[in-house]
């Protein structure tokens, strides 16, 4: 700028190129322009006689092609392994947790890892596959850790692509991938978590990119101490959630605290625009890898229902009889909280307890009662006909 205020040839020079590059133009001042839009708004008519494409997906009911799926765990559950698991799969034509993967080349872009630890990871899941570095020369891999990962940088307006985005893509549009993994959210993505408007911009960004590539984009992420605590794997904005079109969460299983198998894990859908919700995968770190858990059967998950409820009449009798009142609500006496304690719980868990308390009430087996009067009056559970006992 020269001393009359004016923006110098240099200057304007400077300008366009930072605009052309995406990066931020805070201070310089100025604002990008907008690119011109191209119309293609079209008639429902004119779909009359066309086949309805079929849905496509890179793992049937769990990762769809063509959009972002969002995985989040906490750190150390094994999430970035699972992902690479993942990518072997559809490179090597394997299968992935026992489910049918579509075959295809992997991006895998990885902030967290460094190449040595990528080539440790690999070499695992590779021996426990029966695979070989050869049957997975079509996966790319790239190591940013301690690096720059920004796919995106913010403007006075809005997110932009960063040049490692535009290099990604560029990548991409050459190998034509069936998968691109991005680990993780908190390297690659530039802003808060919490602002909605951002959080929709970039996985606006990256569907994008899927749609252009015809491939899954899958990105890692970390729930909050809230979404851990609920087990909903949340993080940050619900902006996340409702953006992407898939959410899946790899959690511990643990009960207040307690962790009887570290090994074991389980990855529930928690969010499936084009599928069923709520499923869940049970699997097993062994070799270096997780395994899926075979599936119990439909007389094996009865006789596990049955169990628990012989269990939660045997020691709600028990704790009656010893006067210790315990609560159907979430308090410091919840029941199925105080059973999964017992040394006599014959490992039934505090979420089978809790259906077996909800079924029992449903069939009158249980119900609530009241001990004590007046301000001191609390609610507690009972056989029918044994209100009164311990009072």
């Amino acid at each position: 700028m020269d001393a009359n205020g004016f923006h110098s040839a240099n200057d304007t020079d400077a300008l366009r190129g930072a605009i052309d590059r995406a990066v931020p133009l805070k201070a310089i001042g100025e604002i990008p322009q907008c690119e011109t839009r191209r119309s293609r708004f079209y008639s429902a008519a004119s779909l009359k006689g066309k086949a309805v494409p079929p849905r496509e997906w890179l793992v049937p009911d769990l990762v769809p092609m063509r959009t972002v799926t969002l995985i989040s765990g906490d750190g150390g559950t094994g999430k970035s392994l699972l992902a690479l698991q993942l990518a072997v799969a559809s490179a090597s034509s394997g299968d992935w947790l026992r489910k049918e993967v579509q075959p295809g080349r992997v991006i895998v872009l990885s902030a967290e890892d460094d190449d040595d630890e990528l080539h440790r990871r690999l070499g695992a899941v590779l021996a426990a596959v029966g695979k070989t570095y050869d049957d997975v020369a079509g996966l790319t891999m790239r190591s940013l850790a301690g690096e720059d990962a920004l796919l995106a940088v913010e403007s006075q307006l809005s997110l932009l692509q960063s040049e490692l985005f535009d290099e990604l893509e560029a990548r991409a549009a050459d190998e034509q991938p069936a998968l691109i993994v991005l680990d993780t959210l908190a390297d690659v993505y530039p802003s808060s978590e919490n602002d909605r408007t951002k959080v929709r911009q970039f996985i606006g960004i990256l569907r994008g990119l899927a749609i252009r590539q015809r491939c899954a984009v899958m990105l890692l992420g970390h729930p909050s101490l809230t979404g851990m605590a609920s087990g909903s794997g949340a993080s940050g904005s619900t902006a996340w959630n409702n953006s992407v079109r898939s959410r899946l969460y790899l959690s511990r299983i643990s009960e207040d605290g307690y962790e009887p198998d570290p090994d074991k894990r389980v990855l529930t859908t928690k969010k499936a625009n084009y599928g069923r919700v709520g499923e869940e995968i049970l699997l097993t770190w062994q070799a270096g890898v997780f395994e899926p858990e075979p599936a119990p059967s439909s007389v094996e998950v009865m006789t596990a229902a049955a169990k628990a409820e012989r269990i939660f009449l045997a020691l709600l009798d028990q704790f009656t009889a010893e006067e210790r009142f315990v609560s159907s609500t979430p308090c410091a006496t919840y029941a199925p909280t105080q059973f999964a304690k017992h040394p006599n719980a014959e490992g039934v868990r505090k979420a089978a307890f809790a259906t077996a308390m909800n079924n029992l009430f449903g069939r009158g087996e249980i119900v609530n009662a009241k001990h004590g009067t007046g301000a001191k009056a609390r609610s507690h559970l009972a056989r029918p006909g044994h209100e009164g006992d311990g009072q």
